[in-house]
C-alpha cells in the first residue's frame, strides 16, 4: 500500500488536489440544496450505472429536474435512446419509479448514519445498489462511503489491496471491500469520498463527479 500512499500524497500537492478540494466543496454545497436538486442527482446516479459519468452529466445538464420528473416514460425512454444510453428503457423505468422519492432529501433527513441512509436507498429506490447509493450520498455531501466501481476495484487490484477484481458485489462483499479502503484513507488523511476522487483520477485521468 505504501506506493499508493506516496502517489496520492504527491497528487494532493498538485493542481489535482486543488480540483478535488473544489469538487468536495461543490458536494457540500449540494447538500444544502432543495429536494428537487437532490432528486435530479438521484436520477444522475441511476443513469451512470453500466454507463458513463460523462453521459449522465450531459443528460442531467440537458433536461434537469424538469425532464426527470415530468417527461412521460415513453418520452424519457426515446430521449435516452437518442442520446445513446445502453439501457435506455430500463433507466427510464427506474427514473419513472424514483418519482415517488422526489422528496428524497427530506426522507433521508430523519436517518442519522450514512450507512443507514445507504441501506434505505438500496431498499427503497429501484435500480439503486450499494455503488449507486454511495455515489449519490457522496455527491450530496456525505464523506464516509466508498464508490466501488470498476475503476476503483482495478486500482485496488493493481496495488495488491485485493487478490482479484470481483465480477459482482453482494452486500457483504461490498462492505468488506469498503473496509479495505479505510486504512488507506487514514494513511492519506482523506475521507473515503475524497479518496475515491484521487483513485478515480489515477485510473481515468479525469475528475468528474
Amino acid at each position: 500500500m505504501e506506493p499508493l500512499v506516496k502517489r496520492i500524497n504527491y497528487l494532493k500537492k498538485t493542481e489535482i488536489g486543488n480540483i478535488i478540494s473544489h469538487r468536495m466543496k461543490h458536494f457540500k454545497e449540494l447538500s444544502r440544496k432543495n429536494d428537487d436538486e437532490w432528486f435530479s442527482e438521484l436520477c444522475f446516479c441511476l443513469l451512470t450505472a453500466n454507463s458513463t459519468a460523462k453521459l449522465g452529466i450531459s443528460i442531467q445538464y440537458d433536461i434537469g429536474f424538469d425532464g426527470f420528473y415530468n417527461m412521460t416514460h415513453d418520452e424519457l425512454s426515446k430521449y435516452l435512446k437518442g442520446r445513446g444510453h445502453r439501457f435506455w428503457n430500463k433507466r427510464a423505468e427506474f427514473i419513472h419509479c424514483a418519482r415517488k422519492n422526489r422528496d428524497v432529501k427530506n426522507e433521508l433527513s430523519g436517518i442519522h448514519t450514512v450507512e443507514d441512509k445507504r441501506e434505505w436507498l438500496v431498499k427503497n429506490v429501484k435500480g439503486i445498489g450499494y455503488k449507486e447509493a454511495s455515489h449519490f450520498l457522496r455527491n450530496t455531501g456525505h464523506d464516509d462511503v466508498a464508490i466501488l466501481d470498476r475503476h476503483i476495484l482495478s486500482i485496488m487490484h493493481k496495488f495488491g489491496m485485493i487478490s482479484e477484481r470481483p465480477k459482482s458485489l453482494t452486500r457483504k462483499r461490498y462492505l468488506e471491500l469498503e473496509q479495505k479502503l479505510k486504512p488507506l484513507a487514514k494513511e492519506t488523511n482523506l475521507s473515503l469520498a475524497e479518496l475515491d476522487l484521487y483513485l478515480w483520477y489515477m485510473k481515468t485521468g479525469e475528475i468528474l463527479k
